[in-house]
C-alpha cells in the first residue's frame, strides 16, 4: 500500500496541474476504483456495453479533463471518481433508453449497504435514472443529504469515510443516511 504521505503529494500535484500525477494516482488506486465500478455494475445486465475496466478507464478520461480538482486525500479522490462513474452509467443509461426507445431499468437497492444493485424485477429495486432524478430532487432540498447519498450509495463509502470527506461528524452522517434513504425510498414507491 502507498504511504498516505505520497498519496496526499500526487493530489497536490494534480491539484497543481501535473496531469502525470493523476496517472500516477490511477496506477496505485486501481485496483480500489475496479472494485468501486464493480459494485456498481454488479446489478447490471450479463450483456451490458460497459464492463469495470472500461467504466475506470471512462472516469480516469473524464478525470484528466478537470481542471480543479480539489481532492484532499485518497477517500476524497475515490468519492471524486465514484462521482464520475456514478454519471457515466446515468449517461449511458439514459443513452440506451433513447436508442430503444423504451424503459432501461438498472436495478439498484437502497438497503443499507451502500452499492449494491440487484436485477430488474428483484424485492426493493429501483430504476437506476428514477433514482438519479429522485437524487436530484433531494439534493435541491437538503444538498448535505443528497452528497451523502452519493457518496455512501455510489460512492460505496463507509460513515466515517463520508463523514471525514464532508467535514461533518458520523452520528450526522448516520442520521442524514436514514432520513434521505427514506425520503428516496417513499419517492421512489409506486405510490410517491
Amino acid at each position: 500500500m502507498t504511504p498516505p504521505v505520497e498519496l496526499t503529494q500526487l493530489l497536490i500535484q494534480w491539484r497543481e496541474g501535473d496531469k502525470a500525477a493523476l496517472d500516477a494516482l490511477a496506477t496505485v488506486l486501481y485496483s480500489e476504483l475496479r472494485r468501486i465500478a464493480g459494485s456498481m455494475l454488479s446489478g447490471e445486465r450479463p450483456d451490458h456495453t460497459l464492463q469495470p475496466t472500461g467504466l475506470v478507464h471512462e472516469a480516469y478520461l473524464r478525470l484528466v479533463d478537470q481542471h480543479s480538482a480539489d481532492c484532499r486525500d485518497r477517500t476524497h479522490f475515490l468519492s471524486v471518481a465514484a462521482s464520475m462513474m456514478r454519471r457515466i452509467l446515468i449517461n449511458h443509461a439514459s443513452a440506451q433508453k433513447a436508442a430503444k426507445r423504451q424503459a432501461f431499468a438498472q436495478a439498484v437497492s437502497l438497503e443499507d449497504e451502500p452499492g449494491v444493485a440487484q436485477r430488474p424485477g428483484a424485492p426493493g429495486a429501483v430504476d437506476l435514472l428514477a433514482l438519479d432524478r429522485s437524487l436530484e430532487k433531494l439534493t435541491n432540498l437538503d444538498p448535505q443529504q443528497g452528497r451523502v447519498v452519493e457518496l455512501r450509495y455510489f460512492g460505496g463509502l463507509s460513515i466515517e469515510e463520508t463523514s471525514e470527506v464532508m467535514g461533518i461528524s458520523p452520528a450526522t452522517v448516520k442520521r442524514d443516511w436514514q432520513t434521505a434513504r427514506l425520503w428516496l425510498m417513499q419517492q421512489l414507491s409506486p405510490h410517491g
